[in-house]
Formats: C-alpha cells, sequence, structure tokens
C-alpha cells in the first residue's frame, strides 16, 4: 500500500464523524460502531471482520492527539498538490522523495524534518512486538431499593465480558499444539508496505494483528483465543444516587491483551419508588396529612423520616394546603457525606361526615367568618379586567 492509498484513507468517514470532532465524540462513535462489528458478534462475517479492522485502524489514528495532527497535515499537502517533482506520475501524481523526506538535508545540510518525519510517526509505530491492548467496556445494570440509593449499597453483580481462553490461556491453540510465529509479519502484528521511499505499517492480515498462526485452533474459542467469561463482583454503590445515574467503575470491565489494561465497567442505575418518600435532587419529599383544626390554629405535628426516627415540626397557625415545611439534614446523602433536606408537604383533610357537636360548631365559625368572604379579592380582581 502506498503512502498516497493510506493518506487518501478518510478515517473520519470510516467513523462518520465530521472533521471537527471532538475526541468525546469520536470515542462514543468508535464504542458504538466496535460492538456492532466485533468478530465476536459476528461470527464468520469477513465484511464485518474488515470493517472493524478499518474502524479500529481509524479510531488508533483519530483517538491520538498528536498522530491526529500529523494525518490532518498529511491529507492537506496531498490535497493541495504538495507532493510535485519534475513530472507527473501515475493518476496524476508526482513525487520528490529527495525533498519531501529528506527534510532539508541534501539542500543544505540543515535539521529539518521532512513529510517522512509525518509518516514514519504516523505509520511506522509497531516495532517487531504486539503492541498491548486495552480490555474492552463493560455495560451492565443494577436496580436499588430506594434506601439503598439514598445510603449507598453494595451490591453482586453478574457479568459476561470477553477474557482470555481458559482451555488454552489465550493461545487461540488447541492442548498439545502451539502457535507459530507469523511468517508474513515475524510476529510483529504488523507489515510495512512501500513503494519508493514509503514504509507505512498496516495490521497483517494474514495473522490479523496477533503476529502468530494457529494450525489447530482451540474448539473453545476457533483460534481467537478470547472467550465469554461470567463472573460475579461485589460493587459498592455510592450513597445519594440517583435513578437512570450511570456509574464509571475504571478498570472493573474486560482483561486486556498482551497485558494491555483492563477496560472500565460502566453501570446504569434503577430505583424502586417507595411507597411514601418521594426524592427531589439531594432532597426527600414526603406528603403529611394534617386535620383542619390543625391548620387553622397551628400546633406541633410528628413526621416520618426515612430509616430514622420521626421528628417534629411547628405548623404555624392558618396554614394553607401545599403549605412546604423543612426537616434539615433528613434527606439524601450527598458526595460530601452531607446531607440533604426532607421537604414536608402540608395536605388539609376535609371530614366527609360532620355531626353532633362538630357540626354546631362549624356552623358557628361559617356564620362569624361570612363577612370575609375568601373569593371576594378573586371577583373584585375579575371584574376590574
Amino acid at each position: 500500500m502506498s503512502g498516497k492509498d493510506y493518506v487518501e484513507k478518510d478515517y473520519y468517514k470510516v467513523l462518520g464523524v465530521p472533521k471537527d470532532a471532538s475526541a468525546t465524540e469520536i470515542k462514543k462513535t468508535y464504542r458504538k460502531l466496535a460492538r456492532e462489528f466485533h468478530p465476536d458478534a459476528n461470527k464468520g462475517d469477513t465484511k464485518a471482520e474488515d470493517r472493524f479492522k478499518d474502524i479500529s485502524e481509524a479510531y488508533d489514528v483519530l483517538s491520538d492527539e498528536k498522530r491526529r495532527k500529523e494525518y490532518d497535515e498529511a491529507r492537506t499537502l496531498f490535497a493541495n498538490g504538495g507532493f510535485r517533482s519534475g513530472g507527473p506520475g501515475a493518476n496524476g501524481y508526482s513525487f520528490d522523495f529527495g525533498d519531501l523526506f529528506n527534510g532539508s538535508q541534501g539542500t543544505g545540510g540543515g535539521n529539518g524534518g521532512g513529510i517522512g518525519d509525518v509518516f514514519g510517526g504516523l505509520f511506522n509505530r509497531g516495532g517487531r512486538q504486539p503492541q498491548p491492548r486495552r480490555g474492552a467496556d463493560v455495560e451492565t445494570e443494577v436496580t436499588l431499593s430506594f434506601e439503598e440509593a439514598v445510603d449507598g449499597a453494595t451490591v453482586p453483580l453478574r457479568m459476561t465480558s470477553q477474557a482470555p481462553c481458559r482451555t488454552c490461556s489465550g493461545t487461540g491453540a488447541k492442548a498439545g499444539t502451539t502457535p507459530r510465529v507469523c511468517p508474513t509479519c515475524v510476529g510483529a502484528g504488523t507489515v510495512s508496505r512501500g513503494q519508493g521511499a514509503f514504509a507505512l505499517s498496516e495490521p497483517c492480515r494474514d495473522c490479523r494483528g496477533r503476529g502468530m498462526i494457529v494450525d489447530d485452533p482451540c474448539t473453545d474459542c476457533h483460534g481467537s483465543g478470547r472467550a465469554s467469561s461470567a463472573r460475579t463482583m461485589q460493587v459498592r454503590i455510592p450513597a445519594g444516587v440517583q435513578d437512570a445515574q450511570r456509574i464509571r467503575l475504571k478498570g472493573k470491565g474486560a482483561q486486556g491483551e498482551r497485558g494491555g489494561q483492563p477496560g472500565d465497567l460502566y453501570v446504569t442505575v434503577h430505583v424502586d419508588p417507595h411507597p411514601v418518600f418521594g426524592r427531589k435532587a439531594d432532597n426527600l419529599t414526603v406528603t403529611v396529612p394534617v386535620t383542619f383544626p390543625e391548620a387553622a390554629l397551628g400546633g406541633t405535628i410528628e413526621v416520618p423520616t426515612l430509616g430514622g426516627p420521626s421528628v417534629k415540626l411547628k405548623l404555624p397557625p392558618g396554614s394553607a394546603n401545599g403549605l412546604t415545611l423543612r426537616a434539615r439534614g433528613k434527606g439524601a446523602t450527598r458526595k460530601d457525606g452531607t446531607r440533604g433536606d426532607l421537604l414536608v408537604t402540608v395536605e388539609v383533610v376535609v371530614p366527609q361526615h360532620v355531626t353532633g357537636d362538630a357540626l354546631e360548631a362549624l356552623e358557628q365559625y361559617r356564620e362569624a367568618t361570612a363577612s370575609d368572604d375568601p373569593r371576594a379579592a378573586l371577583f373584585k380582581a375579575a371584574k376590574g379586567a
């Protein structure tokens, strides 16, 4: 593959992102495509396998700030016809390798770097040993009770992820056999293909970048060296977590390859509702019924709390339905260890059946307050409008 072919590869198009895409956008898109086209999810699909390789190659360059810059600069040079010599070459391209790849050397003996430095830095990275590969990120879900979400909890999570195959210990070879060094890349996992002064590296297609070839594959992993592994781990969910919140646990994902770092574990939390309490951010909520006399005359009311003793709050005289009182420090736990408040909404209970002395007292109350019509201001405002 020539340098022209490499630089003409549009990695942005491969990932389906714009050229000004942020690192976060590139990573998010890569994860989605990698899950879709991963060989383990597309057994025997060579097109999906080739697509996965292209996606990985594109992400390998665009996820590295320095390599992305070099790649963009190289593409700009090609687009602007920056590779020219005395006469046109094939497809309208011509090259002056001496000037481009030796920089100022040969023209003045200086130490200036040529475009060869750019390409060398971009594509000739691999050496003779396959590079470690980071493990995949793993996503799972957990459902907590309302109390566990408020106070925090340690819960068991059973996860399935890719790990070195236990049958072959990750070699991919059947018991009693061993892989052999790939004769194409000599164990490097990459091959250099050049045209003239170009020397550009790409994953070896014969060994799929592993550096080894398995002639007698393991019956469990079919030569990939990776297999699904189920494990149960205890995970601490922090206090104050909210419904639908996504928690990242670094290094708790799938194991890496060739000594690579493990991936991360992302846990989406679901919280069961509580029959009495609700939640607003770090505050808990509760609705407490009060009698008509309590609302009118005021007094002290007892209020339940979540997982603790009840508290007493002062209800002011003339309290209206929907009034909110606050019990400080009785809410959900915050990140700094402090707690939010308990917001108490007053619900005035109107008696359905009134008889005897109670009925007589209410009739007297109505007569005494007849001149104080609470709707008078409403009608006055309506007429004025």
